[in-house]
């Protein structure tokens, strides 16, 4: 293929490429006051997060919120902080998993493809990548947020901030987002895998694998978000992968926040329970992330351990999140193929 020589005055041309940008949640820049308070501000300001009137929200959340949580939130971060690197696990695990990735679509596709990745909230920000993949030649860019069941607080408020990015580019790319991947077969697989070598180092099998997904207010699921349902059709396919009985998988949900109903039973609620019934051993497993975090290392491995001990439990086993395991690299290689048919061979 050839083409016509630019003439002498016109700004420089890079190589067309193809971009992937993956992109997961955030990261607060630090774990101090005002690095929380950034961060949080940025985060339960979303309209998709919070979806209160603003008259309503933001006075209490920049009055009251923002003044107590920065503190407790901080404290949570620097339990699980990454002091070698300054840096939180979350943003530790993204950039070896977008490394990993780059890796394996490198080997598919040759240096055509450009790999990256984003935050939605915090550092690195979408403008700021969505900027830089253009400016090195991506005509085409595929959007990949890194949540495997759908809501509007997760996946949809990730597009918004790449639509919202395009918005002021003079030529924008041609784009793609990549939907959920819930029921993909290779990420079934590779979180079954990661079951079955936690169960094989165990002297004592668990009563019961907990899947903890994120949760979210009751009402959204009445409203219409899938949420629910692709969370609950992820634990029955693991449990269809492992050759389990139904029972042998309980689906909850963490991480409720404010005043009104969320989706139920309550991760923290259920495992104390199964202790306070005699279930003495249980696993939990968080399908719906795609990397440790906050609410995986803290929440799941800390506080919701202290109920399951606290109610009489007695062996409790965090199952880690599947992070940059190569059956994981592998299945997130696959779908990105899959999304770049028609523009790449």
């Amino acid at each position: 293929m050839t083409t016509d020589p630019l003439p002498a005055n016109h700004p420089p041309v890079p190589s067309p490429k193809i971009g992937v940008l993956v992109a997961n949640l955030g990261t607060p820049d630090g774990y101090d006051y005002w690095s929380m308070r950034r961060y949080l501000n940025e985060f339960l300001s979303d309209q998709r997060v919070i979806d209160y009137p603003a008259w309503k929200w933001q006075p209490l959340l920049q009055t009251i919120i923002l003044t107590k949580r920065p503190f407790s939130s901080g404290a949570a971060y620097k339990s699980i902080w990454n002091e070698e690197a300054g840096e939180s696990p979350l943003m530790t695990i993204t950039k070896a998993q977008t490394e990993a990735l780059r890796a394996e679509l490198t080997k598919k596709h040759g240096e055509t493809v450009m790999v990256d990745f984003c935050m939605r909230y915090g550092n690195p920000s979408t403008k700021s990548k969505v900027d830089a993949m253009v400016a090195a030649g991506c005509t085409k860019i595929l959007f990949f947020p890194l949540y495997p069941q759908y809501a509007g607080a997760t996946t949809a408020t990730a597009n918004d901030s790449f639509f919202k990015a395009l918005g002021d580019l003079p030529w924008q790319p041609a784009i793609r987002t990549v939907p959920a991947y819930f029921d993909d077969t290779d990420y079934i697989d590779a979180l079954a895998q990661s079951v079955e070598r936690a169960y094989a180092g165990m002297d004592t099998r668990p009563d019961h694998l907990i899947a903890s997904y994120h949760g979210m207010p009751e009402r959204y699921l009445m409203q219409g978000d899938p949420y629910h349902c692709q969370c609950q059709k992820t634990s029955r396919l693991l449990k269809e992968r492992l050759g389990w009985a139904d029972d042998e998988i309980v689906t909850t949900f963490q991480s409720r926040f404010g005043p009104e109903e969320w989706l139920k039973p309550y991760t923290v609620e259920e495992v104390a329970r199964l202790a306070k019934d005699g279930k003495r051993n249980i696993a939990v497993i968080a399908p719906a992330f795609s990397a440790d975090c906050i609410e995986t290392l803290e929440e799941i491995n800390e506080e919701i351990k202290d109920a399951f001990v606290e109610a009489g439990g007695e062996t409790f086993t965090y199952i880690p999140c599947l992070n940059d395991d190569a059956a994981h690299i592998a299945a997130l290689a696959g779908i990105v193929t899959k999304n770049l048919q028609g523009w790449i061979d």
